[in-house]
């Protein structure tokens, strides 16, 4: 067991989650809001008038060289106070909705699950994640009170590792469906045929209930804040829940009151569905006819396009496979919703019913996913882990925006999705002999966003359900939180043609988005490339400071100002938002990485690898790129600031000190000096170690073109891949005590897509290689 994360100063606080449902917005808020838009739009437009015309009005053509200075500094300042009004407009609108949104009562989401009860599967792709972090996962979806509900979880293991702790954790991932059934199974069969009866029978089964939950999270082990949060917010909370329903069913009894039959039957219901919950697992990768991509897509897709059908299955020489069949002896059932759910997030008990019911509202026939943006745990232990949680908390205001403006994209983490809208977008192919159905599409490593658009072109509808009723684990150090923020900032540009396609279908079926919509998707998925340039140009190169203005400061500052009042609101410090300027300078290397990728995949037209965000006890180290970039930083601003200095270039010696403050204090704060030398140690010495090969290594032995003609193909072969496959050499055969490599192997689904290894401080991964034993 690895050892607990130390805590550091600066840590988060907070003990306690924000409320589900945010407070309305406060008239004065809301004013601020519009007003701070305003000031946006009037000074930009302002500093363009003053700042730009009056240099070539007043003074004429100063070269080319101070023509070219503007019309690049103009740009790029044009671009940053977009991205910045943006955010103002999805904070209006996220404002807006605390004022719209009333909490359905809880008598008429039951009353509305009466006489519909669709069945929900609950897909959890997890690649080698840790168990405890799985079983929390698990147990958040089981718990949840809905009447028809299975839990897969979809392991992406390599199913026959080698070394020692991968093989533990499979076998420990492989039992934990039998064991959290066990978990549940009192509760389960004492609550299987409960019937409405007496008042005071239920009063005694809804404290049962409670107690038994309480129980259970006093068992819980408590190593970290998640720990605490799933024993308070999950177990904690439901047995609360029962506990105030049976106080309030005994002050009725008290008072000699009686319920109808229909609530009582309702309220018994509840303790049947919130206990019954079918868990199961599948591993896509014990079969040769599945996909075996190296992404959580495929591991989704894989899994939904074998819903509603009937299999046999079969050994053949290419190995373990599916096929269909009415009468085959495995049957995958199929669900009418599917609830995607990442391996390291936590649901509140009622996530599923509440986002279910909107599926049922008469305008919302159409809509396909429906999600609740995750919220950053409570009660971090790391300076870095509490300021990127409180970036993905304003990330969930914006997200509430967007949904405002009908521009929603879904966010992987967690989504409700109706599954006849993935039946719209499917794509199906063959690939030797064996279908292969791509619901959500995995040409990105942002999968989620490129599906929002497949859905939206097609005329279904997103929707964040404005309550916070899921949580998700933030990285707690740099080096897992580069690997998470280059996958976020790569594909954004490739998904951009989508965006057009989406308006021409929109404008064919007599839908006009407006601006807001266009303009706020635009910036969610190429943003991160322009701020990222805009800001290396800014940090780089030295801009006359006659073009900087007090106007266009004031532009940023509405956006400052309101991201401040955010976190206060959010129960962070106002004074986080210095120290979220200087997080994005030591992450600007890492988003344009992410950015060059993208740019890389489109040139190339090569899949990029999708990389897991490591989940460690320690610490993940950092490349030695990334190691560097923030101290390049910090001492090119330096450097900036003395040579602005020299030439009296007062606005730009300002601008690059606050940056060589700000990314100073990141480095020791966020980075932390030892850490970051021990990881250009690392990057360093990894660069330099070529390992000596071992005398024992087994040899890659490849087919020379005087090589012999290949045995004949055994029957076997012959019947599964044809004369024709067999005859041109293409499987494996033995032949003189050894085996060949041959030009063309077959498709074997442990070797068909090569995984690098997980990466581990001070040591490179590699990638798996086809060896063969000689003898």
């Amino acid at each position: 067991m690895p050892a607990k994360r130390r805590r550091q100063w600066g840590a988060d606080r907070r003990t306690q989650p924000l409320p589900p449902v945010a407070a309305p917005a406060s008239d004065t808020l809301i004013t601020m809001g519009r007003l701070g838009i305003v000031v946006t739009l009037l000074a930009w437009a302002a500093y363009i008038v003053v700042t730009v015309i009056s240099q070539f009005v007043n003074r004429g053509f100063q070269g080319m060289r101070f023509t070219s200075e503007t019309v690049v500094y103009v740009a790029i300042m044009s671009l940053l106070t977009m991205s910045s009004l943006l955010y103002l407009v999805a904070r209006q609108g996220a404002l807006y909705r605390t004022r719209a949104h009333r909490r359905v009562p809880r008598a008429v989401v039951d009353e509305a699950f009466d006489d519909r009860r669709p069945p929900m599967t609950v897909l959890v792709p997890s690649y080698r994640e840790q168990v405890p972090t799985i079983r929390k996962t698990l147990l958040s979806a089981a718990l949840q009170e809905y009447p028809d509900l299975r839990v897969v979880l979809l392991l992406d293991d390599p199913p026959h590792p080698t070394r020692a702790d991968h093989v533990a954790g499979l076998v420990a991932a492989r039992a934990l469906p039998g064991e959290l059934t066990e978990w549940l199974r009192e509760p389960r069969e004492r609550f299987a045929r409960l019937q409405a009866g007496e008042i005071g029978d239920l009063i005694d089964e809804y404290r049962w209930a409670a107690d038994w939950l309480r129980r259970r999270a006093a068992e819980e082990l408590i190593e970290d804040h998640v720990d605490r949060f799933f024993a308070e917010q999950v177990l904690g909370a439901l047995a609360k829940d029962f506990d105030g329903v049976a106080g309030a069913l005994a002050s009725a009894l008290d008072e000699g009151e009686s319920l109808p039959d229909e609530r009582k039957r309702q309220l018994c219901q509840r303790l049947t569905w919130t206990f019954r919950c079918e868990i199961t697992s599948f591993e896509r990768k014990r079969y040769a006819s599945l996909s075996h991509e190296a992404n959580k897509a495929m591991n989704l897709n894989s899994y939904i396009g074998l819903m509603g059908r009937s299999y046999e299955v079969r050994e053949t020489p290419e190995g373990t496979v599916l096929v269909p069949s009415p009468a085959g002896t495995m049957t995958v059932p199929d669900a009418e919703f599917i609830l995607t759910l990442d391996a390291d997030s936590i649901l509140l008990p009622e996530y599923c019913l509440r986002l279910v019911y909107l599926f049922f509202l008469p305008d919302n026939h159409r809509l396909a996913v429906a999600q609740t943006p995750y919220s950053a745990f409570p009660g971090s232990s790391t300076r870095m882990e509490r300021l990127a949680g409180a970036t993905t908390d304003l990330q969930h205001i914006v997200h509430q925006g967007m949904s405002y403006h009908d521009a929603t994209f879904w966010v992987g983490a967690n989504a409700v999705i109706r599954k006849r809208a993935l039946d719209d977008i499917v794509e199906v192919e063959h690939a030797s002999g064996h279908e292969v159905r791509r619901y959500v599409q995995d040409r990105t490593v942002i999968e989620d966003t490129e599906s929002s658009l497949d859905l939206a072109i097609h005329g279904w509808r997103l929707i964040n359900y404005p309550e916070r009723l899921s949580y998700s684990a933030t990285p707690p150090d740099f080096g897992s939180l580069a690997i998470q923020r280059r996958r976020w900032a790569n594909g954004g540009l490739l998904i951009l043609p989508k965006l057009w396609r989406n308006s021409r279908e929109r404008t064919q079926r007599g839908e006009h988005g407006s601006a807001a919509q266009t303009w706020l998707r635009v910036n969610y998925m190429a943003s991160t490339c322009w701020s990222s340039i805009g800001l290396i140009l800014l940090l780089a190169y030295p801009f006359d400071s006659k073009l900087l203005s007090p106007l266009i400061v004031l532009a940023a500052l509405p956006y400052f100002l309101a991201m401040a009042s955010d976190l206060k609101r959010l129960g962070y410090k106002r004074t986080d938002i210095l120290r979220i300027y200087g997080f994005n300078l030591i992450l600007l290397p890492v988003n344009l990485a992410g950015v060059v990728k993208s740019l890389q995949q489109a040139v190339t037209g090569k899949k990029i690898p999708f990389a897991r965000t490591p989940k460690v006890a320690d610490r993940t180290a950092t490349s030695l790129l990334f190691a560097v970039s923030p101290l390049l930083v910090i001492a090119f601003s330096v450097y900036t600031v003395w040579r602005d200095v020299q030439l009296h270039n007062w606005g730009n010696a300002a601008f690059a000190t606050l940056n060589a403050l700000a990314a100073a204090y990141a480095v020791v704060a966020f980075m932390g000096v030892r850490n970051t030398i021990v990881d250009l140690w690392l990057g360093f010495v990894e660069h330099l170690y070529v390992p000596e090969p071992s005398a024992k290594k087994p040899v890659v032995r490849r087919r020379r073109r005087t090589a012999p003609e290949p045995a004949p193909a055994p029957w076997q072969e012959i019947l599964y891949r044809g004369a024709a496959a067999t005859a041109t050499g293409a499987y494996h055969a033995e032949a003189s005590g050894s085996f060949h490599i041959l030009a063309s192997p077959p498709a074997a689904p442990p070797q068909h897509n090569r995984r690098a290894s997980d990466r581990q401080p001070g040591r490179a991964g590699t990638a798996d290689e086809t060896v063969v034993p000689l003898p």
